[in-house]
């Protein structure tokens, strides 16, 4: 099973160890595109072996991180056609969990799916985690949120193009788009580890911004005050469930409609 990573990275050294602790056994080559970072990201990606650092190309919009960003994402794992089953298109801080990855995705191949499109929960933790852990197992409190409900993982042999809306908080995949009979993987976002952490990082990100992204309100979190961070981080406090418990079963009691719905399922395994 081949599997290919890529991602964007800008002062994320704080992640990137956990990133590598989760993807490393599933992932044979990593494509980072770095943005300028200055925290010591790019000591650690030079001395990971399956790293392929590149600096981030001309800006498609120069008034817009986001769709600059996102430009780049639609077009770079096109060069794995061919050369990988599988491409995953992620940021640091998202972990696509399942409790038996390289199996299901070696499943999800035998039965002809192309698209694997994640069930999304906010990640939480009052108290910024150790560095040697494996967040998937050991940090398991998250909310379930729609917006990261997302398209990560699909194959670039099947797929002709993405068409990732912003954010990538949706897609209308084109080429041979077949979801699986079931939705199992998990998307679990880790943003929201230490508050106080968080809102150093959001003021970090706010200044990312350019005109276009201000005029949308494209990140408008990352300009949030103290209280309308805190505000959002009790709210999600309040949804956490533990992702772990088989209990939960996301695949049944997910409560939101997915944007896949429609798309044509393979046959149940």
């Amino acid at each position: 099973m081949r599997v290919d990573l890529y991602t964007r990275c800008w002062n994320d050294a704080h992640m990137l160890g956990f990133f590598f602790r989760h993807y490393d056994p599933l992932v044979r080559r990593y494509v980072v595109y770095d943005d300028g970072s200055s925290d010591g990201s790019l000591k650690l990606l030079r001395a990971h072996p399956r790293v392929e650092l590149r600096s981030m190309p001309q800006p498609a919009d120069p008034d817009s991180y986001v769709i600059s960003g996102l430009a780049l994402l639609e077009q770079c794992w096109k060069e794995s056609r061919g050369a990988a089953d599988w491409v995953i298109v992620t940021d640091i801080d998202e972990h696509l969990h399942h409790p038996n990855l390289k199996d299901y995705l070696v499943a999800c191949k035998s039965q002809g799916v192309t698209i694997i499109p994640t069930l999304g929960y906010q990640m939480m933790s009052e108290q910024f985690p150790p560095e040697d852990r494996l967040l998937s197992a050991t940090l398991t409190m998250g909310a379930p949120d729609p917006r990261y409900c997302k398209l990560n993982i699909f194959s670039p042999n099947a797929i002709s193009a993405v068409n990732f809306i912003v954010g990538r908080h949706g897609a209308t995949p084109h080429g041979i788009v077949v979801a699986p009979a079931h939705d199992e993987l998990l998307l679990l976002h880790y943003k929201y580890l230490g508050f106080e952490g968080t809102r150093r990082r959001y003021r970090q990100y706010q200044t990312r911004r350019r005109k276009t992204d201000l005029t949308n309100e494209w990140g408008v979190q990352y300009s949030w005050s103290r209280r309308q961070l805190r505000k959002d981080w009790n709210e999600c406090a309040a949804r956490l469930v533990d992702v772990s418990n088989p209990e939960v079963r996301p695949s049944e009691t997910y409560p939101a409609p997915v944007w896949w719905s429609g798309y044509p399922r393979a046959a149940q395994g």
